[in-house]
């Protein structure tokens, strides 16, 4: 594929973004109002526990991890699911079928003008106040570069978990109670909503290992020099996880979107 045409998708999803500023904007202001109740919230869980320091992490190492997370989360946000389904009920997913590029392809290149944007507009400045605001908490040094890298790798794993779900609407014609559930267990399982810490061990120990960890808590770890991501033996086991899923999950796209496609059917048109 030719990369200036995937440049072109990129830039045409860029343009498309900014044509709608106004959704940013409220986006970043509905963030504020939940990282307000975030922080009361645990604030009452560690003043009543007594302690400065809850399963290895402080009030304020807890607070940056979850600003940090609700803005990577603004940043690797798709709508796959929800796009595909409209498409189908409207029938312009013909269209897209039809496309000199494969729609896997396609659909991946199309959100990246919106994750340039977000990545620019939310997590960039969401980073530098969280930098001001803790007096120089986060490390600054190759941790950057590695967390770019885990964050790419992050951005294609949150593709194919979309991916997996978004092709039982050509069974069902309507997700939303699926992608609801979706979301729910990624921003679960994935430390966005909740430090992996505060989990349970052996539920801990199980979490550990699955997909969704590599979404967000991964970057999140290296960028923060948590679980062993400053040395190169725990680097390598973290990038290890996320290459490994990677394959697995795209590959495992790869068939159910062959296999599923084959039963496609539209209204509308």
């Amino acid at each position: 594929m030719n990369p200036k045409r995937l440049l072109s998708i990129t830039r045409a999803g860029i343009m498309e973004s900014l044509q709608f500023r106004l959704g940013i904007f409220v986006t970043l202001f509905a963030n504020l109002i939940y990282l307000v109740l975030v922080y009361y919230l645990w604030k009452a869980i560690y003043d009543s526990s007594g302690t400065d320091v809850v399963n290895g992490m402080t009030f304020s190492d807890t607070m940056i991890y979850l600003i940090l997370a609700t803005a990577l989360f603004n940043f690797l946000e798709m709508f796959v699911v929800w796009d595909m389904s409209r498409k189908i009920q409207s029938g312009s997913l013909v269209l897209d079928l039809l496309k000199p590029m494969r729609f896997r392809k396609y659909t991946f290149w199309s959100y990246t003008g919106n994750h340039v944007v977000q990545f620019v507009l939310t997590f960039i400045p969401t980073f530098i106040v969280v930098m001001i605001v803790t007096h120089g908490a986060i490390p600054l040094g190759l941790n950057l570069v590695w967390f770019l890298i885990a964050t790419v790798f992050a951005l294609i794993i949150n593709y194919n978990i979309e991916m997996l779900v978004a092709p039982i609407c050509l069974f069902t014609e309507s997700t939303w109670g699926i992608n609801i559930v979706k979301e729910t267990i990624v921003l679960l399982l994935s430390g966005a909503s909740i430090p992996l810490a505060f989990f349970p061990e052996k539920a801990r120990i199980v979490v550990q290992y699955l997909p969704f960890r590599a979404v967000y808590d991964i970057p999140l770890s290296i960028l923060l020099g948590k679980s062993g991501s400053d040395n190169w033996q725990g680097l390598l086991q973290l990038f290890g996880l996320q290459l490994i899923w990677l394959v697995v999950l795209t590959l495992a796209g790869n068939l159910f979107w062959n296999s599923a496609v084959k039963k496609v059917t539209v209204n509308g048109g």
